[in-house]
This record gives C-alpha cells, sequence and structure tokens, in this order.
C-alpha cells in the first residue's frame, strides 16, 4: 500500500510540475516573421527535369509546449517543371501555398518539422520558344502534399530553413494514367519579429 501512495505521489507531482512548464511556455508570445527562398521543383514524369523557382511569405510560430510549436504559413511558390530534352519548354504552376507545420525544438535554436501543405493555383502555362499554353483545363486548380523539414535560428530573430514537399494529389485534370504529382525542395532564409 505504502509503494502504490508514494507513486500515486510521484505521478501527481510529476504532473503538477509538466503543468506548470506548460503554463510557462504558453504564456510564450506568438511571433510573425516572414521567409523566402530558393525551390528546385519537379514532377514525377520521365518527359521533365528539375526547375528553379522562389517562394516568399508570412507566417506565425504559435507555442504549444515548451518543445513544440504550429507554424501555418502563407507562401508564394514557383513550382513546376522543365523539359528533358534539349528544348526550352517550361511547365510553369504557381500557387499560393498554405503549410501548417508542426514543429520540435531539439535546441532552442534547432527545430524539426512536418505538416500538411494545402496549394491554391494562381498560374498554369506551358511556355517555350513559340509563347505560352494556358494550362487552366489539364492541371487543377488545388494540390496537397506533405512537408518535411529543419530549420536553425541565429541570433536577433533570422535563420536558415530547409523543407521538402511531396506531393499527394495528381494535379493532372481527367488523368487515366498513373497520377502526377508535384515535388519541391526548398531552401531559404526566415525573420522572427
Amino acid at each position: 500500500m505504502k509503494k502504490l501512495i508514494l507513486g500515486f505521489a510521484i505521478a501527481m507531482s510529476s504532473m503538477t510540475f509538466a503543468q506548470e512548464k506548460a503554463k510557462e511556455t504558453s504564456s510564450s508570445p506568438v511571433r510573425f516573421g516572414i521567409k523566402a527562398g530558393l525551390n528546385v521543383s519537379s514532377v514525377n514524369d520521365d518527359d521533365f527535369k528539375a526547375k528553379a523557382g522562389i517562394y516568399g511569405g508570412f507566417f506565425a510560430n504559435i507555442p504549444v509546449a515548451s518543445s513544440f510549436s504550429v507554424q501555418p504559413e502563407v507562401l508564394y511558390n514557383g513550382m513546376g517543371a522543365q523539359a528533358d530534352d534539349s528544348s526550352d519548354v517550361k511547365l510553369n504552376l504557381d500557387y499560393i501555398s498554405v503549410p501548417v507545420m508542426l514543429q520540435y525544438n531539439i535546441l532552442p535554436e534547432l527545430y524539426l518539422e512536418a505538416g500538411p501543405q494545402f496549394s491554391f493555383a494562381i498560374n498554369k502555362k506551358l511556355k517555350g520558344d513559340g509563347g505560352s499554353i494556358d494550362l487552366k483545363d489539364s492541371i487543377k486548380g488545388f494540390d496537397f502534399g506533405i512537408g518535411l523539414g529543419a530549420g536553425y535560428y541565429f541570433a536577433q530573430g533570422f535563420g536558415v530553413t530547409a523543407r521538402f514537399v511531396a506531393g499527394a494529389t495528381d494535379i493532372a485534370e481527367n488523368n487515366n494514367d498513373d497520377a502526377i504529382r508535384n515535388s519541391v525542395f526548398q531552401v531559404g532564409v526566415a525573420y522572427k519579429f
């Protein structure tokens, strides 16, 4: 019986300590910031290879525990691919992306992240030497992906970030063949206010 009471007392004191830590963390302020960088994107089609683009936007970092936070973002994402042959044909897919990353701080400055990304197409064109073709009837207006990444913050709120987002949905309209999915590797800088 004494062991049971001792075990219960230890468990209660641990829970009280954990609640105190959670209260300290939950009072941490929400931090807003901006980020931008380089995209290297492609689609899983043998006729295309990777193409460079840019991304940029805003985020809010919301602490939920001492080592965890949620970071919703709103980003412009220049994605697509380039034809694998020697031609200058590019698939330009521009999105407004809304990733919602769950971040775990390994160290106060270093974090790992994972979460979904919801993207809404604002431009869908195939560009080449002969001009451009609008692909509004060939490419879907919505794309869903899963992101994994990491980041490191230096002093004064400046940091570097890296993320890979793998597309989970078929971006081609009325596709009867294998699904065509986006993928993008992002590297950039961020600043928390």
